[in-house]
Formats: structure tokens, sequence, C-alpha cells
């Protein structure tokens, strides 16, 4: 199903079931079926889940702009109001936890119930003066260059590090870096360039202080994209309302590797 924005874009989207919506929101460079393991699951347990293809990603438009933070979360926006959510859990990974808090600070007043970032990039990842902590950029403008000009063999190559599957003693699952591959090779080059500065330099902290709903943190303490002391770690501090879960060892892509355990919590934090 899609639906088309203000601009243009057509926004892919999956919903299924009925009951109180849970509306997932993908990583960068990936689309909704990266959310397979959760979508199931919560299905089974009587929710209606939704999870869309951001602009650019996946099935959805693959137009020259619109590829920042503001933007994301207005077609968000569009897409609640779309089919009328109200009371929804928003769960964002990745970038998509970003997307999550700028969308319930800026128009989820009446439509948010709770929210989730799970290995999100909140509250600012990219170094700076005033984030002297955060991801060098010399390390992001090499996630650009390999984007633009290496795409197929940097996506490949990028499932090791995203998956913890690098590590000593990991099960690397082949289905699982070529299920990654293709959900990134679905969208397009320029939405992911653009995305990088999207993901990486967008200051989140007004969005997160802003927000009264409760908000689950869920952080894996071996993430090697978006390390957990730069992120979760402060993300919590900036919450009036939040709770922390960090775990010991998991990677940044542990709604997959770590489904069972993840998606405990999760049903623990909603039905609470």
């Amino acid at each position: 199903m899609k639906i088309t924005v203000k601009d243009g874009t057509e926004i892919y989207y999956k919903d299924w079931g009925t009951g109180q919506p849970i509306v997932f929101h993908h990583g960068w460079p990936l689309s909704g079926d990266d959310w397979d393991a959760q979508m199931m699951f919560f299905l089974e347990k009587g929710y209606r889940v939704i999870a869309h293809d951001r602009r650019g990603h996946g099935r959805s438009s693959q137009g020259a702009t619109g590829h920042d933070m503001d933007t994301y979360a207005a077609d968000v926006a569009e897409l609640t109001e779309a089919l009328d959510l109200r009371d929804a859990i928003h769960i964002g990974h990745s970038t998509g936890g970003g997307e999550v808090i700028r969308y319930a600070a800026k128009y989820g007043k009446d439509r948010v119930a709770k929210a989730v970032l799970i290995s999100a990039v909140p509250p600012i990842m990219a170094q700076s003066e005033s984030n002297p902590d955060g991801v060098p950029m010399e390390v992001l403008d090499g996630i650009r260059e390999n984007t633009a000009n290496n795409r197929t063999q940097f996506f490949a190559d990028f499932t090791m590090v995203f998956y913890g599957y690098n590590r000593e003693g990991a099960t690397i699952k082949q289905g699982v870096r070529d299920n990654w591959w293709r959900q990134g090779m679905m969208g397009g080059v320029k939405a992911h360039y653009d995305g990088i500065k999207a993901f990486s330099e967008t200051n989140f902290i007004q969005d997160l202080e802003s927000v009264d709903i409760p908000v689950l943190v869920l952080h894996g303490e071996d993430d090697q994209v978006v390390p957990f002391p730069i992120s979760g770690a402060k993300t919590i501090t900036h919450l009036k309302n939040g709770k922390l879960i960090s775990y010991p060892g998991f990677p940044h892509g542990m709604p997959t590797t770590e489904a069972a355990t993840i998606n405990a919590d999760l049903l623990a934090f909603i039905e609470s």
C-alpha cells in the first residue's frame, strides 16, 4: 500500500491486523522489511502493526530531495493522519529512532502513547566542538564516500559490523547479511547519501526534552555503528519519562540477532 505525501512522494507501508497500533521506523539504509521479527511477533499478540519505507528507501519513491529529519517526520505525520492512528506506540531503530522522537515532539501530541528508541542515533551522533566525544567527521565522510562510489560492496561488508559478525565466536548467518544488502540496494543512492547527514548531524536534544510520554531506550553495549556511550547512555539523561535497558555484547542490529530478548522487553514496556 502507498500514500502520496504533499510533495508527490509515494510512501510505501505495510498495515496488518487490528488493535492498538505499533508503528515501526527502520534504520539506514533499509526498509520496513527489517522489522519482520517484530511485525510477526506483535501481530500474533493482537496488535495492529505498521511499517513504512522511508522516502528514497525500499519501495517508496526515489526522489532527489527531502532526505532530512524534518521531512522524514513530516512524512510520518501524513501517514499517521491518513491511517488515523491514535494511542500508537512508535518504535524506531537507529535512524528510525531519530525519526520517532522528532515526529513525537513535533506532531505526536494527540496520537503517540509511548515511544521506543532502539540502537538509536539521538541525542547527536557527529563529533563537533559542542559534542567532542561524537563520531569523527572523517568516519562519516568515509561512509559517504563508500555509499556514493562503492555502494554494492560497502553495503555487503557493512553487515559484518552491523550484526557484530566480526566478533570472535559470532554465528554468521549469510541469509541475514544478504537480506540487509537486498533492502539497502532497493533504495536510492541519493537518499542514502543525504541520509548520512540526517542521521549523524541532526541534534535531537530539544525533541528528547520536550516529550512527556514514556520512552524506552534499548541499546547494545557492543554497538559498533552507533556507540552506546554517545547515544543511549546520553539520551536517557534528556528524557522526562525515560527507561534505559542496555545489553552487554549486543550489536547494532540486535532486533534481528537478539529478537527474542528485544521482543520480550518491548512487550513488557508496551503492556506496562
